[in-house]
Formats: structure tokens, sequence, C-alpha cells
């Protein structure tokens, strides 16, 4: 039996969450202020949409615009507070000044995650060198996935890079989920299916409003149907 793609929406709140699970979605990332690339949602936010849907939610947590960790106690504090606001999974990542991992503080928030499942995200677009930085995240506690476009531009830009690394799947340090998202077009999804690729995620492309509109229900399900080969 082959293994159905996850497909992540980014939702900002309830009526995104619901509109999105309604369209097939199978994972949330809950974030707030786009403005900045997405930062941590309020805990009650969070509740809320645990409240009103049951997929997993992936919340992010990221204080700031930029990669930079800035106050690692305190991003710690706010993963334990939306640990109990019912939040289970978490998207992080965080690089120095020179544009490597920043391995103190990654290991040092996900240490307050306890074993929670957690993705490294687009940091790894902007890394100096993004093999070393999978080579030392290999075998970091809840590390499953990595959400990257390939390249800080985009999709279309890191098409090759994103074709080498599902290659690669297995290989230590690519032994997570590859999920695909910045700049990603339905056209992108058959080739990247073809390569193994088994993750995908949306943000505006849910929005054919843009990101002051609500999740569109029959977006999400267009991408629902691409990700399922239709």
């Amino acid at each position: 039996m082959s293994k159905r793609a996850v497909l992540e929406v980014i939702a900002l709140g309830v009526e995104d969450a619901v509109a999105a699970q309604a369209g097939g979605a199978d994972r949330l990332e809950l974030v707030t202020d786009m403005a900045a690339d997405g930062l941590t949602p309020p805990a009650a936010t969070v509740a809320g949409i645990r409240r009103a849907v049951d997929l997993p939610l992936r919340v992010m947590l990221r204080l700031a615009d930029g990669f930079a960790a800035g106050d690692v106690d305190r991003l710690a504090g706010v993963a334990a507070g939306l640990r109990e606001a019912g939040a289970e999974e978490f998207v992080l990542g965080f690089l120095d000044a020179e544009g490597g991992v920043d391995l103190a503080a990654v290991e040092r928030v996900v240490g307050a995650l306890d074993g929670c499942p957690w993705t490294f995200h687009r940091a790894i677009d902007r890394a100096a060198d993004r093999d070393a930085l999978r080579k030392q995240l290999d075998r970091m506690p809840g590390l499953d996935t990595y959400l990257t476009a390939g390249s800080a531009d985009g999709v279309d830009d890191g098409l090759p890079v994103l074709l080498a690394e599902a290659g690669r799947a297995g290989e230590p340090g690519y032994e997570q989920r590859l999920l695909v998202g910045g700049g990603l077009r339905l056209e992108h999804v058959p080739m990247l299916l073809k390569a193994g690729v088994d993750g995908f995620h949306i943000g505006g492309a849910a929005r054919p409003g843009g990101w002051d509109e609500p999740v569109s229900v029959e977006a999400v399900a267009e991408w629902r149907a691409a990700v399922d080969g239709g």
C-alpha cells in the first residue's frame, strides 16, 4: 500500500484551521504575524484551534523576525506554556551569525519539548552549509521533518537541491521527512512526488485572496488532489 503524502497548511486562527481540515489537510502549522514570516502564536489561539479541529498541530517557536534564537530561556518557557495549551508538535530553527546551526539554542529548546516531534524550518535555506547542518542535527530528539524550498529564493530555484536531497533519503542526516514549501506551486508537485517527496506545505497558496483572507476549503482540496497524484 502506498503511503499518502502529507499536506500541511498554515493556520493563523480557528477559521483557517476549520477550512484546512475541511479541504483535506493532514496537519496545520500554527503561526502569527506573517509580515515577519511567521512567529509564535498566543497560547489562547493554540488552545482554540486544538478545540476546533482534530488535526495534528505544529506550533512555531520563533519570537522575532530572522533566524537568531534571541532569548533562549524565554523560548523554552514559551514552549512549556504552549504544551500546557495542548501543543504536542513544534517548528523551530536557529542559525548563528555565520549561518551555521545554533546548536546550543536548538538543544536548549528541544530539551523543553521533552521528546515532542518537531520540524526544522526554512532556516535551513539560509544556512551556509545545509549538509553540515543536517549532519549536526542528526539524531536530535524529536526531529522528524525539514521544511525547505531548497533555496532562500523559493522552490523554483531550489528544485535541483530538493531532488538531490530526496535522492539521499535514508542516509545519515537525511532520514527526516522532506516537507517542501516556500513558493511551492501545483506544477511542482508531480516532479517532487516522482522523486519520492511525501510532504507539502502551503500558506499563501491556500488563500487565493491573499493573507488578509482566510484559508479556502476549495484551494486546499485542489492541493489535496494534487499531492494524492490526481
